[in-house]
């Protein structure tokens, strides 16, 4: 009985300590354009939004959950604002900014969130950014 005892404790033994170690702690990063990002892995952090600025660490994992799943609050979901400078969404009265060519693009425009690098952002801060409207076109709003 010992015999056979002795090996399965151990191969269970094994398989618990990397099953402990397979999970991974979440990765968190603030992105250069002040967004969060949020992963299991550092690999694609914050592409789109300019790289990151700063990873965020901590210390452990997080702490398994000790509510039942019939008494935990159902998750919400929420749309996030676009962020201002953002890749993504254009918001009201932004500019789509071609950061190679450094000429941005207004709502309605050909190229208007088209071009391989560019950010939204509103007009002002473009200009101010020393990018130029399209044709030194201002945009109408």
């Amino acid at each position: 009985m010992r015999r056979f005892l002795l090996p399965v404790l151990t191969v269970l033994g094994l398989t618990l300590s990397v099953a402990s170690h397979a999970q991974s702690l979440p990765v968190t990063a603030t992105c250069k354009d002040g967004s969060p990002f949020s992963g299991t892995t550092r690999s694609g952090a914050c592409r789109g939004h300019g790289g990151v600025q700063t990873w965020n660490t901590t210390a452990s994992p997080p702490a398994p959950s000790t509510t039942s799943p019939a008494s935990a609050p159902a998750p919400t979901t929420t749309k996030a604002a676009p962020v201002q400078g953002s890749r993504g969404t254009p918001g009201a009265g932004q500019v789509w900014v071609n950061t190679t060519s450094k000429i941005y693009h207004c709502p309605g425009d050909r190229w208007y969130g088209k071009t391989k690098a560019g950010e939204y952002m509103p007009e002002s801060q473009a200009k101010s950014s020393g990018y130029r409207a399209d044709h030194n076109k201002t945009c109408t709003s």
